[in-house]
């Protein structure tokens, strides 16, 4: 789909209008900040949001969603269930992290001026109102509101006697066999309980010694986490398994069930020493991750005190990181229920079509994307414009072509069966010159990626895990093809990952291009982390660690100095994070000089806007919906000639410093005014969206316009045109 301009009196029309090319200008001496300049920045000590608390604030707009009656019911379980994961995974890895500096005795505090211990104190704080929160709205609207809509989630109190059987048998048929008991005594020592594992805590009673002792059971995750009745009618697994333990706990008394579950530390740490044989070292650290200490335990709040400071004593644990909560815990098992196939209580079906520039007009076949690229570079705004037809047919065309000589791209996510991954192996096997750039260390993907990489090899592919003590984390894919007028490259940088799965899901953008300095640009990337080469200069790319920072930083002085020489100045960023207090800083400077600043941020933002003498001219929204805003992009009004900039890198210090990153300046006029029509509509004054106050708190400004529901509407209304 091709994004259009947008005029703030029309955001949603499907005009076709060009932007005009502004006259060209004397570029003066690149504005330096002299002290002075700084230190009107630097002199707000209480400059920066904290970033942790910042992400909590997010996923409270995530459990605003589910909150939000005007949404489809299951998208609204559906949110509910998001909020559930993000908040397991951020104590897995943020909360963890802060455990660990404590403990290790770095108590260095934060830019927002926090010590480590002051800012997990806010985290146990606002994450215990907010899951209490998640808990009154599951049980008081969600539960009901779905009864009414002829879906039933009850407790097993709620079963008449035919569920109940039911129930009885499947337990005896299927649940039984896979039960594992596990006592506690002096024989028995207290067993390790899984991360995120849902567990009964069971109190036994021996009526010949009148004896009482504890056991554990795991409930089974390889089961519906709420078991089918019927009818739409649906039991929480636990409750099936706690009203037949007799059957696994033969001649004791049940005399206590209580529902318990555990959170890790599960980041991975593997030392650079280990890089030369980085997959047998990752293979070893997935192993401690299990085994990871715990960050939080989450009870129902009916658990008896007793059984209580066994878990605590035993886990060792903090009462402040024990969760008190209305059943049933774990919530992550209501994405099953929102994919019941109820249609009316879902989002209206959409179907991603094919870029115009990548249609065939007048045959079924697919369209040449080598020769659709060479007429016009390919701006894509997924999931509106199809992956498949895009970014997966430039591969796979690229591993059937006998004109192409080879191909090198980066992989740090992909699907379970990826038609990438495919294409790449039947490229090697044909003899093609295969390059991949596997980030084995992609959080949580880890072990797929090292299934991938081996299969890679496998095939013939030349498979490198990048640089040392750096994450791949950029975009890219070249192709190298042998035309008649000489060799050329197609180029692929995007925001998002080549995964076909996702890219339904997530809003992301990328650009096919045979542009002759982004292709050499490419090159060299390639050739950097594949070889020795360390060429960090590039025409039309920034390139973390090396650039980012300091090209962006850059350009947000040089619109200062546009706006002191009376020249169009304007700055929006769109991203998923800005933390960096370098970028930030600038942002400052540039609102102090009264540049306008705008930035899109779904999650994280440490920057304060409308401060008074600060950052009056900043303004931060945040825009959540049915897709996950994934793109990140970097606009200069540049006195006139516009830069845009998107690829891979967020304004975090793990971007900026420890990953490579990609931006790619988008090479053409009409790539530039999509990317205007986008933002012009993210901005405009009636689209729904959060924005960000001064104190760091979030409020909905109450817009009617849905900004992903635009972009589909016009979507179906070139549908129905063409």
């Amino acid at each position: 789909m091709t994004l259009e301009n947008v005029s703030s009196a029309d955001p949603t029309g499907v005009g076709t209008g060009e932007g005009v090319p502004e006259e060209s200008f004397e570029v003066d001496p690149p504005y330096v900040p002299d002290h002075a300049a700084l230190s009107a920045v630097e002199k707000y000590d209480d400059r920066f949001l904290d970033r942790e608390l910042s992400w909590l604030h997010f996923n409270q707009r995530v459990l605003e969603l589910a909150e939000d009656p005007s949404l489809p019911l299951l998208e609204r379980v559906r949110f509910l269930a998001i909020f559930t994961s993000n908040l397991d995974e951020f104590f897995m890895v943020r909360v963890a992290g802060l455990k660990r500096r404590i403990a290790a005795g770095v108590a260095v505090r934060a830019a927002s001026g926090l010590l480590p211990r002051e800012v997990l104190e806010s985290i146990w704080a606002t994450t215990r109102e907010l899951s209490h929160r998640q808990a009154r709205l599951f049980r008081e609207e969600i539960v009901p509101e779905l009864s009414r809509a002829g879906v039933e989630l009850v407790r097993w109190s709620d079963l008449d006697r035919e569920e109940q059987k039911h129930c009885k048998r499947m337990f005896k048929e299927r649940i039984f066999p896979v039960l594992t008991p596990l006592a506690v005594d002096p024989a028995h020592p207290f067993p390790y309980i899984s991360g995120l594992s849902l567990n009964l805590a069971v109190v036994l009673r021996n009526p010949k010694t009148d004896k009482e002792h504890f056991a554990r059971v795991k409930v089974p995750p390889i089961f519906a986490r709420f078991v089918p009745l019927g009818n739409e009618r649906f039991v929480p697994l636990e409750d099936v398994i706690g009203e037949h333990l007799k059957k696994l706990f033969s001649g004791m008394e049940i005399r206590e069930v209580h529902s318990f579950r555990v959170t890790r530390n599960e980041d991975l740490e593997v030392e650079e020493d280990d890089a030369e044989n980085l997959l047998a070292a990752l293979e070893k650290e997935l192993l401690r991750r299990r085994f990871g200490p715990p960050v939080r335990l989450e009870v129902e709040e009916s658990i008896s005190p007793e059984v209580l400071d066994l878990l605590v004593s035993e886990l060792g644990i903090t009462q402040e990181e024990v969760f008190r909560l209305p059943g049933p815990l774990d919530l992550r098992g209501l994405h099953g229920i929102a994919d019941l196939p109820r249609e009316e209580l879902k989002f209206p079906a959409f179907v991603p079509t094919t870029h115009a520039r990548l249609a065939e007009v007048e045959s079924a076949a697919p369209v040449d994307v080598f020769k659709a690229a060479r007429r016009n570079d390919v701006l894509l705004h997924h999931p509106f414009d199809s992956f498949a037809t895009s970014v997966q047919r430039f591969i796979e065309q690229a591993a059937a072509d006998p004109h192409v000589l080879a191909i090198k791209q980066t992989l740090y996510r992909t699907s379970g069966d990826s038609p990438i991954i495919d294409a790449l192996i039947d490229a090697a096997e044909a003899g093609k010159q295969v390059l991949v750039i596997v980030e084995i260390k992609a959080r949580f993907d880890e072990e797929a990626n090292i299934r991938w990489a081996r299969k890679l090899e496998q095939a013939g592919c030349h498979v490198v895990y990048g640089l040392v003590g750096l994450k791949t984390h950029c975009k890219v894919a070249l192709v190298v093809r042998d035309e008649p007028d000489g060799i050329r490259r197609y180029t692929h940088i995007g925001t998002g990952n080549y995964n076909p799965k996702t890219s339904r899901m997530y809003e992301d953008l990328g650009l096919i291009t045979t542009d002759e300095t982004i292709g050499e640009d490419a090159a060299h990337l390639f050739n950097n982390l594949s070889g020795w080469s360390r060429n960090a200069s590039y025409d039309q790319l920034l390139v973390a660690p090396d650039s980012v920072r300091d090209g962006l930083i850059e350009r947000i002085h040089r619109e200062i100095g546009h706006h002191r020489a009376g020249r169009p100045a304007l700055i929006r960023f769109k991203a998923n994070s800005i933390v960096d207090e370098g970028i930030i800083d600038a942002l400052y400077l540039a609102s102090q000089e009264g540049v306008p600043v705008q930035l899109l941020v779904r999650g994280i933002c440490a920057l304060r806007p409308g401060v008074p003498g600060l950052s009056e001219t900043i303004e931060v929204r945040s825009i959540l919906g049915r897709f996950l805003e994934h793109s990140r992009v970097y606009w200069f009004d540049n006195g006139g000639e516009t830069e845009a900039w998107i690829g891979s890198a967020d304004l975090m210090h793990r971007n900026l410093d420890r990953r490579v990153e990609v931006l790619v300046r988008l090479p053409g006029e009409r790539s530039v005014e999509e990317i205007r029509s986008l933002l012009d509509l993210a901005f405009w004054h009636d689209t729904g969206a959060w924005v960000l106050g001064p104190d760091g708190t979030w409020a909905h400004n109450g817009g009617g316009a849905d900004h992903q529901e635009t972009l589909i509407e016009r979507q179906r209304v070139r549908r129905t045109a063409g």
